[in-house]
C-alpha cells in the first residue's frame, strides 16, 4: 500500500473538520489538491474512506479505522520530533490542550507566561463543553485535558490543579442579597438557571442538591456561563456557577453572591491524561508549569 505521510495528515484533518474546503484552508492549498490527494489515498486503500450524504461528510468503517491509525502515526512522529528538539535543548513542536468552557476564564492567562518561556512552541487550545472534552480524551486527541469532573469510566491519570468553588449568584437587588447564613430550604421557592446536563458544574451541583434532599425549580438550562450571568442579572432566577466564571467586579455585572449555608461547594480543577500515555517533552514542561502554579496558589492562600 503506497501512502504518503502528507495524505495521512490531510485525511486526519478531514476526519476532524468534515470538509474538504476546510482542510484546504487549514493547509493553505487548493481544494482540487486536497481532493486529488484523498482520491489517491482511497485508491491505495482500495475501499471508500468517506461519503457525502446530502451536504454532510461521514467516514466509512474503513475511514474510521484509517483515521485511528493515522492519528497514532502522526502523534508518534510529533512525539519523536519533540524528543529530538528536547535533546537539543529547544522546546519546539506542538502542544495540544483541551479544556472545559469554564476553564477559559483562567487558562489563557497561564498560557501567556508559558508561551513567552517557549516562544517556538506551537500551542493548540480547544475549549468545549465537558462531553466534548471527554470525547477527545477517549480518542486521545490531545496531550492534556483540564476539567472539574473527570470521567470515571476511562483509565486516566489525574492531578488536582486548582480549587473550583461553586457559588450561588443572584441579581444585585435580590431580597436575599446581603443576608447571612441563608438556608438551602429557603431557596425552595426560587427559580434556578443551571448549566446543561453533563457539564462539570451541573454534575457537582446535582450531586450536592441530591445529598441535601433539595430539588430546585429549574427555569432554564443553558450551555453558556455568560448567558446564565445575563439571565440572572435580568432577574430570571438564581444560578450556581464557578467563582472563576464571575470575574472581580460583580456589582458592575448587576450580580451578587448569596451567603447560602453549605456553599461554596468545594470542587477542584483536574489535569487529566490517558493512563499509560507517554507525554511529549512539551506536555511534560507544561504539566510541570501547571504544578508549580498550583503550588504557588496554595501557598498564597495559606498566608
Amino acid at each position: 500500500m503506497n501512502v504518503s505521510f502528507r495524505q495521512l495528515r490531510l485525511f486526519l484533518a478531514l476526519s476532524e473538520l468534515k470538509s474538504i474546503t476546510a482542510v484546504a484552508r487549514q493547509y493553505h492549498v487548493t481544494q482540487p489538491t486536497v481532493s486529488m490527494q484523498l482520491r489517491e489515498l482511497t485508491d491505495a486503500v482500495g475501499l471508500p474512506l468517506y461519503e457525502m450524504i446530502g451536504k454532510r461528510l461521514s467516514l466509512t468503517a474503513a475511514g474510521e479505522e484509517l483515521a485511528q491509525s493515522a492519528r497514532a502515526m502522526v502523534d508518534e512522529w510529533s512525539a519523536y520530533e519533540q524528543r529530538i528538539a528536547d535533546m537539543q535543548g529547544i522546546k519546539r513542536g506542538r502542544l495540544r490542550v483541551a479544556v472545559v468552557s469554564t476553564a477559559k476564564y483562567f487558562i489563557p492567562r497561564l498560557l501567556g507566561t508559558f508561551c513567552a518561556r517557549y516562544p517556538e512552541l506551537d500551542f493548540a487550545l480547544e475549549v468545549l463543553n465537558r462531553d466534548g472534552v471527554v470525547q477527545r480524551l477517549r480518542e486521545n486527541r490531545d496531550d492534556l485535558y483540564i476539567m472539574s469532573m473527570p470521567p470515571k469510566d476511562v483509565d486516566i491519570e489525574q492531578r488536582v490543579f486548582l480549587p473550583n468553588p461553586l457559588v450561588v449568584i443572584a441579581p444585585l437587588n435580590h431580597a436575599l442579597a446581603g443576608k447571612v447564613k441563608i438556608t438551602l430550604e429557603s431557596l425552595a421557592s426560587e427559580r434556578f438557571i443551571l448549566r446543561e446536563n453533563g457539564s462539570g458544574t451541573r454534575l457537582a451541583c446535582d450531586s450536592y442538591f441530591k445529598k441535601n434532599n433539595f430539588y430546585p425549580v429549574v427555569r432554564l438550562e443553558l450551555g453558556s456561563n455568560e448567558a446564565i450571568k445575563q439571565s440572572v442579572a435580568g432577574g430570571m432566577g438564581l444560578a450556581v456557577l464557578s467563582r472563576h466564571a464571575l470575574g472581580e467586579h460583580l456589582a458592575e455585572q448587576s450580580l451578587t453572591i448569596l451567603d447560602v449555608e453549605g456553599f461554596p461547594i468545594h470542587a477542584n480543577w483536574f489535569i487529566v491524561y490517558l493512563q499509560g500515555k507517554r507525554l511529549s517533552p512539551a506536555a511534560s514542561a507544561f504539566l510541570d508549569y501547571l504544578d508549580a502554579h498550583a503550588l504557588q496558589a496554595r501557598e498564597e492562600a495559606a498566608v
